[in-house]
């Protein structure tokens, strides 16, 4: 079979270049082979690829999202967060033995220097929990100043394991520290999800352990999060990386990027929207606002996905599960008459407008009992791993140099100074 290829003709010379098509791409660099001052222009970089990888493979067609090659509904019906990770940063499932070593490395580094607790109470009592995690995972990189080691493998994993074993230890914290209560300290044989969750909610009570099904839930809700490509933080991710700063560093601005109401914030606007709506019966006029550009309708449609997210099918059963032990969440009536009568009118089925990761996520962690800007911190101790999975592959890609696109610059030609008394 005849190579896959484009050729591109400059109608100004004549000149052409044959560009071959690899795995769907086309490479940047043919264009400059026929002018070397011609950049292409992308705005958000929606059509263009910056790496190769082999983490996450993601149809948005189809509704495909795969770990490593496998399919998501498969690593969260039979699988942990803490195997997803290791599958991510290793590129296979542990076996038992490497599995329990593994545990046994995050487990044994769940807690923070007394010093990263007393920094955390200096923020205000009213801190937003996503701020102090930004500020004390920047913080991280001067207790560890041998993470600048990125070039030695094993150093680098040592960081890796702090990173993520960290996260809960210090989001809780955070919660913990706006409602002026003393610190919970991780007691590690409750396993990751569960002692995060016993930090969360325990109050001076040694024998408190969380619910096994919302520890489970939760444990979901995170391999759900733990990876989506090249979306905003991780590509913050891998920017900051390019410069080769230190991990802890490179996932304080990854946070930063989730921290944003278009990236992580998005579940926090349906839960704003259900509050809106206010009732079951007033759906179907909220509908009709939306359809005439009144109101967005927040928790459908996705960049990528044009079919119905796979992640949010998963959700939707864990909200099951989840409310059999909470109690029904008051907003799910309004919610479910939403996405009956979103996925049946044609408005909505002609723009792709399918429910997404976001739209049950929010109700499952307020019948929880977590407090909305406690949701993209959740959404932070689940996407560690995938941050940490491609700043290590971004590490050791021989074509990726440090980042620097390109600009179309559209301002003033060249001008002469005026002096200040002549203006």
């Amino acid at each position: 079979m005849a190579e896959e290829s484009f050729t591109i003709i400059d109608n100004r010379s004549g000149n052409e270049v044959t560009v071959p098509i690899v795995d769907g791409t086309i490479s940047s660099a043919a264009l400059r082979q026929l002018d070397k001052g011609m950049w292409f222009y992308d705005p958000a970089y929606l059509s263009t690829a910056n790496c190769d990888s082999k983490i996450t493979f993601i149809d948005g067609a189809e509704g495909i999202l795969r770990y490593r090659g496998y399919p998501i509904e498969q690593l969260a019906d039979g699988s942990s967060f803490l195997e997803v990770c290791y599958l991510l940063l290793h590129g296979e499932l542990p076996t038992q033995a490497q599995s329990d070593v593994w545990v046994d490395h995050i487990t044994n580094h769940t807690y923070v220097h007394e010093n990263i607790a007393r920094f955390m109470q200096g923020f205000r009592y009213d801190a937003h929990p996503m701020g102090t995690l930004v500020s004390t995972v920047a913080g991280l990189s001067t207790f560890y100043p041998e993470a600048k080691d990125i070039d030695d493998p094993h150093n680098r994993m040592i960081q890796i394991i702090r990173l993520i074993a960290k996260m809960p230890t210090m989001a809780a914290f955070a919660y913990k520290n706006r409602l002026g209560l003393p610190y919970e300290y991780p007691v590690n044989n409750l396993g990751y999800t569960g002692n995060f969750l016993r930090m969360m909610w325990n109050v001076a009570d040694p024998s408190f352990e969380p619910d096994p099904i919302l520890t489970k839930a939760l444990d979901v809700l995170f391999i759900l999060h733990a990876d989506h490509e090249q979306n905003c933080s991780t590509t913050t991710m891998r920017t900051v990386g390019s410069s080769q700063a230190d991990p802890y560093s490179a996932v304080a601005a990854a946070t930063c990027g989730l921290y944003g109401p278009l990236h992580g914030g998005a579940n926090e606007k349906v839960i704003r929207m259900l509050h809106e709506i206010g009732s079951y019966e007033n759906v179907d006029a909220y509908v009709e606002k939306v359809k005439s550009g009144e109101m967005l309708l927040q928790g459908f449609g996705h960049r990528v996905y044009k079919n119905y997210d796979p992640r949010a099918k998963i959700i939707k059963q864990t909200a099951d599960q989840v409310f059999n032990v909470t109690g029904m969440n008051p907003l799910l009536d309004i919610a479910m008459k939403l996405e009956e009568v979103a996925l049946s009118d044609p408005y909505f089925v002609d723009r792709s407008l399918y429910p997404n990761v976001d739209f049950y996520s929010g109700l499952i962690y307020e019948a929880m009992g977590f407090p909305m800007d406690m949701f993209t911190v959740l959404f932070a101790i689940g996407r560690t791993p995938g941050w940490l999975a491609h700043w290590q592959e971004m590490l050791d890609d021989p074509e990726q140099k440090i980042y620097r696109p390109r600009q179309k610059y559209t301002g003033p030609a060249e001008r002469s100074y005026v002096a200040i008394g002549d203006r």
